[in-house]
C-alpha cells in the first residue's frame, strides 16, 4: 500500500517481488490481488524481481513485510543496498523468539548501517481506508530529526498527513503491541460483551503497552499520540483489522488454526502477544492482559475462563505515580 501511496503522488517507486512468477503476475494485473484487490498500481509504479535492480540508486527503501521475514529480506537485499539510503521500517512486530524491536534487527543484519538513517513510520493506517484516499494520519520516527522530515515531506499530502518523532522506541513499540491487545479486544466482541467490557480492555491494554514501552526506554506520550493510542483504537474496532477479526473468531468459539488457515494476510498480534511476554521478561514488567490473550492463542485457554481470571485480578491504582513520571516498570 506505502508503494502505491508513493506512486500516486508521482514518486517514482520499484516495487521488490520475491520471485519472477510473483513479479508477471503484479505486471499483468498491475495491482495486488491477492492482498489489495482494487487498487491499481500508478504508472510510476513499477516491479522487479532483482534486488539489485530494483534498489538501483534509491534514496529510501521502504520494508513492509511480515516481521517474522524482516531478517530473511534483510540478508536477501543486503549486498544491494546503495549507500547512504534512508530505510524506513513500516513493519508493526516483534521477532517472537528474542522479543526484539524491528530497528534492533536492521542494525544487527546492517551492522555497516547508520542509525540516523534508520526510520520507523507507524500509525492507524488501515491499508483498504489508505487505498480509497480517506484521510489517514502516521508518524516517521528517527534518531536524526531531519532525516524524519525528509521522509515526512516523501510521504505527506493532503490524505495523508505525517507526523515526526525521535522516539523511535516508543513508536516501533506502539505500532507492535496494540496488535496483542487488538486480538484481545476481538475476544471481547466474540464474545459479545459490549462497549464497556472492550473500552476497558483496549484501555488497560494501553497500560500494559505504556509499562512496557517506558521500561524500554520509549517517551509516556508517544504512546498516547498515534502510534499508540490512535493504531490501537483503529486495530481494535475496524472491522478491516485481522487481528481484531483473530480475536472475534477465537471468542465465537473456533480454533486458531483453523482462523489462520483462511486468511491471506498475516495478524502480526498472533506472534507478538509471544515477543511481548519474552521482552516483559526481561524487563521486568508484568503484562497480566497480553499474558492471557497468549494463553488464548497458543494455550487452549476458554476466553470466557480468560475474562474471568483478569477480573478476578486484585484491584489497584489505575496509574502508579511512577508510571506518570515515567519511570515505572510494574503493575
Amino acid at each position: 500500500m506505502l508503494a502505491v501511496l508513493l506512486a500516486r503522488r508521482g514518486v517514482s517507486v520499484t516495487l521488490w517481488a520475491r520471485t519472477p512468477v510473483e513479479r508477471d503476475l503484479l505486471e499483468r494485473d498491475r495491482e495486488n490481488r491477492r492482498l489489495l484487490e482494487g487498487t491499481p498500481f500508478p504508472a510510476d509504479l513499477a516491479v522487479s524481481a532483482d534486488p539489485a535492480e530494483a534498489l538501483e540508486g534509491a534514496e529510501a527503501i521502504i520494508l513492509a513485510v511480515p516481521s517474522k521475514r524482516l531478517r530473511e529480506n534483510l540478508r536477501l537485499v543486503r549486498d544491494a543496498l546503495p549507500s547512504r539510503t534512508v530505510l524506513v521500517s513500516a513493519v508493526k512486530g516483534l521477532e517472537r523468539s528474542s522479543g526484539k524491536r524491528m530497528t534492533e534487527l536492521i542494525h544487527e543484519e546492517l551492522p555497516e548501517g547508520s542509525k540516523e538513517s534508520v526510520c520507523v513510520l507507524s500509525g492507524p493506517n488501515l491499508s483498504g481506508e489508505i487505498s480509497r484516499g480517506t484521510p489517514s494520519s502516521t508518524v516517521v520516527a528517527s534518531h536524526d530529526l531531519a532525516v524524519a522530515e525528509w521522509v515526512r515531506d516523501i510521504f505527506n499530502s493532503t490524505t495523508f498527513r505525517v507526523y515526526t518523532s525521535e522516539d523511535i522506541v516508543g513508536v516501533e513499540l506502539g505500532g507492535a503491541l496494540k496488535n496483542a491487545v487488538a486480538i484481545g479486544a476481538g475476544v471481547s466482541d466474540g464474545l459479545g460483551y459490549g462497549a464497556n467490557a472492550k473500552a476497558a480492555f483496549v484501555t488497560r491494554g494501553l497500560a500494559e503497552i505504556t509499562r512496557l514501552g517506558v521500561a524500554a526506554g520509549a517517551v509516556p506520550l508517544t504512546l498516547a499520540g498515534l502510534s499508540g493510542l490512535g493504531d490501537l483504537v483503529a486495530t481494535s474496532f475496524s472491522e478491516l483489522s485481522r487481528n481484531r477479526y483473530v480475536g472475534e473468531q477465537l471468542g465465537m468459539g473456533r480454533t486458531l488454526l483453523d482462523v489462520v488457515a483462511e486468511m491471506r494476510h498475516v495478524a502480526e498480534g498472533i506472534d507478538t502477544s509471544a515477543a511481548a511476554l519474552v521482552l516483559a521478561a526481561r524487563l521486568g514488567v508484568e503484562m497480566p492482559i497480553i499474558e492471557t490473550t497468549a494463553h488464548i492463542l497458543f494455550d487452549g485457554m476458554d476466553p470466557q475462563e480468560a475474562t474471568t481470571t483478569l477480573l478476578n485480578r486484585a484491584p489497584g491504582q489505575e496509574w502508579p505515580r511512577e508510571l506518570v513520571r515515567g519511570q515505572s516498570n510494574t503493575a
